[in-house]
């Protein structure tokens, strides 16, 4: 039982290492070369550093600890739901059962069981679009499961970013309007700074093309005005800080950041930032100490 385990151990890490390395690898006879060597460079280290081995076989114990806990359904498997780590948007819905579980955890790859294969898939290992886990979390009822991360590129095989972009509102108001093609225009779904990103791209794009909607609006003046725009974001600053120094109620100071982000996040489309790539940068800066943050960055020219 100990020697089973132990290769388990080995050999769920060797096949993180191939995937990990599968952009460079077309070749599937000389994968499964590539995995021997692995295999027998993994055995011979651990037969000289026995207590690397001690330690994984713990770690194993725990992770077979939580596998217990799962509520597995009659056919060992648990709803498993991809979420963006940044956007906290939904990329797709699957099934994982203990191995898939286990090799996630392990690997950081979120895994699946595919129930018309009956067989282990690791997301990407076809388009390379890995969705890299960060965590994984399972519900109240230990009965499903959550694995949140940063995906390498689009989630859904039709090339979307996430595989839920059919809103049923839109389908219904689509088949009650004859007028209508039961084809409803695709959206994903996103929250509420994400529709707000997508609306100000959009008047963007009425800017460059008049004919989708010839109508004025405040973000496309800002947007074609980048001194107005600057000076409404250095506005609203100030009347943020005022709701601090006059202490002024909370939805005040509720109101004045939402005109803030979303001037803020006008000038971020014009630099082509999106919003995903900033709360990546904060999420980065979870682990590191603001001082110690604040001295690694590039001093400007003028600070030198």
């Amino acid at each position: 039982m100990e020697a089973a385990v132990s290769f388990t151990s080995l050999y769920t890490p060797i096949r993180a290492a191939l995937l990990s390395n599968s952009k460079n690898t077309h070749n599937p006879i000389h994968a499964k070369i590539k995995c021997n060597k692995l295999v027998y460079t993994a055995i011979s280290a651990s037969s000289e550093r026995s207590s690397g081995v001690n330690t994984a076989l713990h770690l194993d114990s725990k992770v077979e600890a939580l596998l217990n806990s799962i509520k597995w359904d009659s056919k060992g498997l648990a709803v498993a739901i991809a979420q963006n780590v940044d956007t906290g948007a939904i990329l797709m819905q699957g099934f994982a059962n203990r191995e898939a579980l286990s090799l996630t955890i392990s690997s950081k790859k979120a895994t699946f069981f595919s129930r018309s294969r009956s067989a282990l898939w690791t997301k990407g290992e076809t388009s390379f679009n890995f969705i890299n886990v960060h965590d994984v979390f399972i519900d109240c009822d230990r009965d499903s499961i959550i694995y949140l991360g940063k995906p390498d590129g689009p989630t859904c095989h039709t090339g979307a970013e996430t595989c839920y972009y059919s809103s049923v509102y839109d389908l219904l108001e689509a088949s009650e309007d004859k007028n209508k093609s039961n084809d409803s225009e695709e959206r994903l779904a996103k929250t509420t700074l994400y529709s707000l990103e997508e609306t100000i791209y959009k008047r963007k794009e009425e800017i460059i093309n008049p004919s989708l909607n010839g109508k004025p609006s405040w973000t496309k003046k800002l947007l074609s005005d980048k001194d107005l725009l600057c000076s409404k974001i250095r506005e609203e600053a100030g009347e943020l800080i005022q709701t601090l120094t006059e202490n002024e109620d909370k939805t005040r100071t509720a109101s004045e950041m939402a005109d803030l982000l979303y001037h803020s996040m006008v000038l971020l489309n014009l630099k082509d930032v999106k919003m995903e790539e900033v709360l990546e940068i904060l999420r980065k800066r979870f682990s590191q100490s603001g001082v110690e943050e604040k001295n690694s960055r590039k001093k400007k020219p003028d600070q030198e």
